[in-house]
C-alpha cells in the first residue's frame, strides 16, 4: 500500500511552527534590546547619582555658635540658619503630622510608592493637569540634598533612584530627622529648630499641636504659608494638616474641632545684632582667617569665649551714658540743623589760635580684663554697632597722653629710683634735631619746683615725666612698654614720656594688668575653646600663659603710686562717684583734648576707657580723662565688682616701709613737718636722715595719709 508524502500531508502545521520560532527569536531580541537599553540608562543615571560614600557622609550646613564664659549664646554665623534636632527630641505629633500630610505609607514603602504614582498619574491624565505630586518623603529629601527642582523626566528618574539608595543607607527615623532638619521654612530658616525659634521663639521639644501643624503646613509653601507673611493662609494650611492628622487617627474629632478654631499664636523673637557685636566680630575674623569661610558659616563650630555677658551689658551702658551726655552737651552749646555739617569750637580757637573742626559723633570704647587669666570680660568698640562697625578698642591708634607715663615710671623704679626721689618741675628747653627747640610745659603753665616722683605721677606733671625719661633714655622706656605688651610703633623721642606715640586701648589695658599681677604678664585672650560639630576639640587655650616681666617689688611700688592717683590725684573722681575698693590707675589726655583716657585696676579686674572723636579733633576746652574717662570706668567697675569679695593688693616679700620727709626724700626726723610712710625695695631704701631738718631724733608722729596730701585740682592735658 502506498502512503502519501508525509512532508506535505499537513503544510499548515509546518508553517505555524516556523512563525513561532521567529516570534520567539524576535521577542528574545527585543527583550535583549530593552534590557540593554535599561542597563545603559541605569548606568547613565547612576553615574550622576551620589555615591554610597556621599550618602553615608551627609553633612547639612550648621550654624557656628559663639558663647560667653558662662554658656550664654552671644551670636550665630551661618549661610543657612540651621540648628540640628535629633529625632528623639522631635515631638511625636510633629512626626505624625508630617507623615499624615506628606507620605501616609512612609513606613511601608522602599523609597518610592508605585501605587501612589499610578493613582496620581491617572488623576493627572483625567484632569489634564497636575493635581497632586507622588514624591515620597524620601524622594523629597533626595531632591533637597542632591538634585534641583526642574520638572523633567530625567530628574524624576534620578530622584527615584537616589531615594532607593537613601532607604538602603538610612533607617526611616533617620530619614525623617534629615528631612525636618534640611527643609526650608522661610526668612533664612532651615530646619525645624530654626523655624521654631523664628516663629514661636521655642525649642522644638516645646512645640504644641498647633505649632507643629503650622510648621508642617509651611512645607508646601514656606513663604506663602508663613504666619509671619500671610497669617490667613497659614491658618488654612494649618487646618488642612490637622484634618489629615485627624483622619489618620492622630487626634480625636473633639481635639480637631478645638485646634482648628484656635487663634494663631506666634511669638517671633526681637531682631537683634547679638550680644557684644564688637567682640563677636573679632571672633568671626579669627575663625574666618584660621579655619576658612566654610567652617565659619556652615561648619557647626562651637566657640567658647572669655566674655561675660552680664559685664558686657554694664560696660555698654556705662559708655553709652557718658557718650550721650557729651553729645548732648555739644548739641546744646553748638546746635546744628544738619548733623552732617561740621563746626568750630571757639574755645580751641581762643587757646591755640587755629580752628579745630569737630564732628558731633563722640565715640567711646572700653575693655575689661580678668587679671587672673587674661580673659577679656567686656569689649565696647563704639557707642553703637549700628552706627559704626569700627572697633575703637582693638583697631584705633590713638595718643594715650599721660596714661603712657606709668611705663616711664616703671623703668625708673626698676632701675633703682625711689618714690621719694626729688625731680625738678621747672621749665626745660630741648634741642630737637631737624626741628625747632621744644619747650614743653605743664597743662597750667605753672611749675611746682622740686617734688617727689610719687607726686609727679599723682598730679601728672609733664616736666617730671620728661626729665625722668631723659635720665633713663627713651629706649629704656620703650623696652619696658614692649615687655608689658605694647606692640605699636613707639618713637624714641622726649615727647614719648607724655604719650606722643599712638597705642591701642586693648594693649594698654593688658599692659596695665601686669601691675596688679605682681609683675606677671598674662596675654589677653578672647577664646577658651573651639569644638567642631562632632565634639572634637580644635583649640583649647589652657593652661594660661604667664611670663614674669617685672619683679613683684617693682610692680607693688607702681601699684602704690598709682593708688595715689585714684585716691587723691587726677583719678580721684572715681572716689567721688562712690567706688571705694582698693584701686590704682592713670588718666590720660592728648593734645587739644582730642583723646580722653583712664585705665585702672583692682586686684581682680583691669579696665580701660577711651573717649574722643574718630577724626582726632578736640572734645572742647577742659574735656579730659578725669572728666570723661574716669566716670565710665567707675560706673562699670562698681557693677563688675558687685558680687566680688573686697581684696587688697598683696604685698610681696622684700618691701620696706619708712617714714620719709616729703621735702628731702630722706628718713624723716622729729623736725620734719610733711612726712609720709613710703615703700621701698629692700636694700634700696634711704639710709640718711633729712638734711633739711637735721635732728638727733627720728620722726615719731603720724605720717600724712593719702587724703591729707595737697589735692590735685587740675586737669592733665599734654602738649607736644
Amino acid at each position: 500500500m502506498a502512503y502519501p508524502n508525509v512532508k506535505n500531508r499537513f503544510p499548515h502545521k509546518q508553517t505555524g511552527r516556523r512563525w513561532r520560532r521567529w516570534a520567539i527569536i524576535i521577542a528574545a531580541v527585543l527583550v535583549l534590546i530593552v534590557a540593554a537599553g535599561a542597563i545603559r540608562t541605569y548606568k547613565i543615571y547612576t553615574s550622576e547619582l551620589p555615591s554610597f560614600e556621599q550618602l553615608h557622609n551627609i553633612e547639612p550646613r550648621v550654624n557656628t555658635k559663639i558663647y560667653d564664659r558662662n554658656g550664654t549664646l552671644l551670636k550665630e554665623y551661618y549661610a543657612e540658619n540651621r540648628a540640628l534636632t535629633p529625632f528623639r527630641d522631635m515631638p511625636p505629633h510633629l512626626v505624625g503630622m508630617l507623615i499624615a500630610s506628606e507620605d501616609q505609607e512612609f513606613y511601608s514603602h522602599w523609597g518610592i510608592n508605585l501605587r501612589r504614582i499610578a493613582i496620581v498619574a491617572l488623576n493627572n491624565i483625567i484632569h489634564w493637569r497636575i493635581t497632586a505630586g507622588a514624591s515620597t518623603i524620601t524622594q523629597q529629601l533626595a531632591r533637597m540634598l542632591f538634585l534641583n527642582r526642574e520638572q523633567t523626566l530625567s530628574r524624576k528618574i534620578k530622584e527615584a533612584l537616589t531615594a532607593i539608595k537613601l532607604e538602603r543607607t538610612y533607617s526611616k527615623d533617620e530619614i525623617i530627622e534629615m528631612y525636618l532638619n534640611q527643609h526650608y521654612f522661610s526668612r533664612g530658616a532651615y530646619g525645624v529648630a530654626a523655624a521654631a525659634r523664628l516663629i514661636f521663639n521655642k525649642k522644638v521639644s516645646e512645640l504644641n499641636y498647633n505649632d507643629c501643624a503650622i510648621l508642617i503646613g509651611m512645607l508646601k509653601g514656606p513663604n506663602i504659608n508663613s504666619p509671619l507673611n500671610n497669617p490667613d493662609k497659614a491658618v488654612k494650611a494649618r487646618n488642612r494638616v490637622l484634618y489629615s492628622y485627624y483622619t489618620n487617627g492622630g487626634i480625636t474629632r473633639e481635639q480637631f474641632d478645638s485646634l482648628k478654631n484656635a487663634p494663631l499664636e506666634i511669638s517671633p523673637p526681637e531682631e537683634n545684632i547679638g550680644i557684644a557685636p564688637y567682640f563677636t566680630e573679632e571672633i568671626r575674623k579669627y575663625i574666618l582667617n584660621k579655619y576658612g569661610e566654610k567652617a565659619l558659616y556652615s561648619g557647626g563650630l562651637k566657640v567658647y569665649t572669655s566674655l561675660d555677658a552680664g559685664l558686657q551689658k554694664a560696660a555698654e551702658a556705662a559708655v553709652r551714658k557718658k557718650v550721650d551726655s557729651l553729645r548732648a552737651r555739644i548739641e546744646r552749646k553748638y546746635p546744628l540743623s544738619n548733623p552732617h555739617y561740621t563746626m568750630f569750637l571757639p574755645d580751641t580757637v581762643d587757646q591755640y589760635g587755629d580752628s579745630i573742626r569737630v564732628h558731633k559723633k563722640v565715640q567711646g570704647a572700653l575693655v575689661a580684663i580678668d587679671n587672673s587669666n587674661g580673659d577679656v570680660l567686656a569689649m565696647v568698640g563704639g557707642r553703637s554697632w549700628e552706627e559704626s562697625k569700627f572697633n575703637r578698642a582693638t583697631q584705633a591708634l590713638r595718643q594715650p597722653g599721660s596714661s603712657f607715663k606709668p611705663f616711664v615710671y616703671t623703668a625708673c623704679i626698676d632701675n633703682g629710683y625711689h618714690t621719694t626721689d626729688i625731680v625738678d618741675d621747672n621749665p626745660i628747653v630741648l634741642d630737637i634735631p631737624g626741628a625747632k627747640q621744644w619747650r614743653p610745659h605743664n597743662f597750667d603753665n605753672k611749675f611746682l619746683g622740686p617734688i617727689t616722683i610719687r607726686d609727679g605721677l599723682r598730679m601728672s606733671r609733664n616736666l617730671v615725666a620728661i626729665r625722668l625719661l631723659l635720665k633713663i633714655s627713651p629706649e629704656e622706656a620703650i623696652f619696658y612698654a614692649r615687655r608689658m605688651g605694647i606692640t605699636t610703633p613707639l618713637k624714641p623721642v622726649p615727647s614719648l614720656a607724655i604719650g606722643s606715640s599712638e597705642t591701642k586701648l586693648i594693649e594698654m589695658v593688658s599692659a596695665y594688668s601686669v601691675f596688679p599681677n605682681q609683675g606677671i604678664r598674662i596675654p589677653y585672650r578672647l577664646i577658651h575653646k573651639i569644638v567642631d560639630r562632632y565634639g572634637k576639640v580644635l583649640e583649647d587655650d589652657t593652661p594660661v600663659k604667664k611670663e614674669e616681666v617685672l619683679s613683684a617689688q617693682t610692680a607693688y611700688i607702681m601699684v602704690s603710686m598709682m593708688q595715689s592717683v585714684v585716691n587723691n590725684g587726677t583719678g580721684r573722681r572715681a572716689r567721688w562717684m562712690g567706688f571705694t575698693r582698693p584701686a590704682g590707675g592713670k588718666t590720660g589726655t592728648s593734645d587739644n583734648f582730642a583723646d580722653n583716657w583712664f585705665i585702672g585696676y583692682t586686684p581682680q579686674i583691669t579696665a580701660g576707657v577711651w573717649v574722643g572723636f574718630d577724626d582726632k579733633t578736640s572734645l572742647g576746652r577742659n574735656q579730659d580723662g578725669s572728666k570723661n574717662g574716669v566716670p565710665i570706668w567707675a560706673e562699670f567697675m562698681m557693677a563688675a565688682h558687685d558680687s566680688l569679695p573686697i581684696m587688697d593688693f598683696k604685698e610681696p616679700e622684700g618691701i620696706v616701709h619708712l617714714d620719709v620727709c616729703l621735702e628731702s626724700g630722706e628718713i624723716a626726723t622729729d623736725r620734719c613737718v610733711k612726712v609720709r610712710n613710703e615703700v621701698f625695695i629692700a636694700g634700696t631704701e634711704p639710709t640718711t636722715t633729712c638734711h633739711l631738718h637735721p635732728s638727733s631724733g627720728l620722726y615719731t608722729g603720724n605720717p600724712l595719709k593719702e587724703e591729707q596730701l595737697p589735692e590735685d585740682t587740675t586737669d592733665e592735658r599734654t602738649h607736644f
